[in-house]
């Protein structure tokens, strides 16, 4: 597969409850993990709020 212009293929492993839950979201919003990536690492960068909220957040479970 070719790599497209201008992005970076990463691999992470994620959560498998978390992910799985995920997937399901997506489909309903016709959402994407790529957007959702992008999105917060721009997010990240760019919004100290937001770098402060996610960098102290250290219990990621679904919430029932």
């Amino acid at each position: 597969m070719a790599k497209e212009e201008g992005t970076q293929l990463t691999s992470v492993k994620v959560d498998k409850d978390l992910f799985d839950v995920f997937k399901i979201e997506c489909v309903k919003r016709k959402f994407t993990l790529n957007k959702l990536v992008n999105r917060t690492i721009d997010l990240y960068l760019s919004n100290p709020e937001f770098r402060k909220q996610l960098t102290n957040y250290h219990n990621p479970k679904i919430k029932e």
